[in-house]
């Protein structure tokens, strides 16, 4: 049974009265496809009022549903010929983040992402839903390290929560594992893009998020601080998390706005796992774009192109 949020209740308990129509047709031979036509006409609009209406809150719960696609089935329908490269030889591998060599469009590339885990709690839990561990940062480095010297772009897929915050990750030096990344992929000589496929959170986020370009799909959000942490420390109540995502601008069009991110992912109605061969098409066709521009430039074209873009962030003008 497929995932369900509270908002979509209404128009799947149409969707089922739906399909329980179609059902006794076959089995009864009485003719209702006037009923069913009047049901499926009602259904659309229905999911046209709950969608074109959604809550911050509400596009960070589809950011969040457990049938959007992981950066495997990213991987697996946008490139051919993935290796999977394992270990930071320093201290072991970390399920939590995936990367490898592949080909995008018969161009050899390294591709790095967030792992959630494949919709089942067993392998939820072994990917630690995609919150990565010191080495998992390390791991990503190394291989942007070796598609440095190999001269391969970079494509980089975020969905974390954020990283690991427990005792192992602390011993093991997170903190530094994360801010290492940052260092070094400002200075990559390669071009880089990275794209925010559903929660990005706060440093978790950032240390695959120094690219050349980043994109983020319609209803993902990237922030420096979940809604429910934000709400814990504001009003020491976390379930005001919705009137935190509330006023937070934590979504794709906001961050768009500000200039943090460059450009959006359409996906269609209800989130990504509604209809993901549109969003892999959408997202083809902008990667195809960025990465024919960015190989254009020099190195020390693309590093100082990159330096501008962060260092414009967050300048403001006094009035």
């Amino acid at each position: 049974m497929p995932a369900e949020l509270q908002f979509e209740k209404p128009l799947l308990e149409l969707r089922d009265k739906i399909e329980e129509l179609k059902r006794f047709t076959e089995e009864k031979g009485i003719d209702f496809s006037e009923e069913v036509a009047k049901l499926e006409q009602k259904a659309a609009e229905l999911e046209r009022t709950i969608y074109g209406g959604l809550t911050p809150w509400q596009r960070i719960q589809i950011a969040r549903h457990p049938e959007r696609p992981t950066t495997l089935d990213y991987i697996k329908s946008l490139c051919t010929d993935f290796i999977e490269l394992h270990g930071d030889r320093t201290f072991g591998d970390d399920p939590a983040i995936v990367g490898g060599i592949a080909k995008f469009e018969d161009m050899p590339i390294t591709v790095i992402g967030h792992q959630k885990g494949g919709g089942n709690t067993k392998e939820n839990i072994y990917r630690n839903f995609g919150m990565a561990h010191p080495e998992g940062y390390r791991k990503a480095l190394r291989l942007m390290k070796q598609a440095e010297k190999f001269r391969r772009p970079v494509l980089c897929f975020i969905d974390t929560a954020g990283a690991y915050a427990g005792m192992t990750a602390e011993e093991r030096g997170i903190g530094e594992a994360i801010a290492r990344n940052l260092l070094e992929m400002a200075g990559l000589k390669t071009p880089i893009v990275s794209i925010v496929t559903g929660e990005g959170g706060s440093g978790g986020a950032l240390g695959l998020g120094v690219a050349d370009r980043v994109y983020m799909l319609q209803n993902a959000y990237y922030s420096v601080i979940s809604p429910e942490s934000a709400a814990a420390l504001l009003w020491k109540d976390a379930t005001q998390a919705e009137r935190a995502a509330n006023t937070m601008r934590i979504l794709a069009p906001d961050l768009y706005e500000f200039g943090l991110i460059d450009g959006i992912i359409e996906e269609p109605l209800g989130g990504v796992q509604k209809a993901p061969e549109q969003v892999i098409r959408n997202m083809r066709e902008t990667l195809h774009s960025a990465f024919r521009e960015l190989l254009q430039l020099s190195d020390e074209e693309l590093l100082e192109q990159r330096y501008q873009k962060f260092k414009a962030m967050g300048q403001f003008t006094e009035v």
